[in-house]
């Protein structure tokens, strides 16, 4: 069992937050441009691509949900774990998650390759 200190484990739980906050801004500014598109567009071919990447958002949006969720719930323990001892909460260790920051990761790497085929896409159709 892998363990780091409390604080490094904030730190690094607040960072992710930050990271599927701005990802979450991100989808809301290309569901905009999708809507711009689809605005513009019955073209079944464009109409279909559009479907594509609604759903494809969708599921992003509901994955960073998720990991919120995770990363919030570990968050908790964590703070009950140095509610039990304040004073030495910036010395005390937590057990880690990896699969945490794998999921954050793997998450990241599917968002961004979608966030560049959809840049892509909206290049050729705009």
């Amino acid at each position: 069992m892998k363990t780091a200190l409390i604080t490094d484990q904030h730190l690094e739980h607040r960072q992710w937050l930050n990271r599927l906050a701005f990802y979450d801004d991100e989808i809301k500014i290309m569901q905009n441009r999708i809507a711009e598109v689809a605005s513009r567009n019955t073209v079944q071919e464009v109409m279909a691509q559009l479907e594509h990447f609604q759903n494809q958002l969708i599921i992003q949006s509901s994955t960073i949900d998720q990991l919120n969720h995770d990363i919030k719930k570990h968050e908790q323990v964590i703070a009950a774990e140095a509610q039990k001892n304040p004073v030495a909460a910036d010395h005390r260790r937590t057990e880690i998650h990896p699969e945490q920051k794998e999921a954050v990761a793997s998450f990241e790497k599917v968002f961004n390759e979608l966030r560049h085929e959809l840049i892509h896409w909206l290049a050729k159709v705009m």
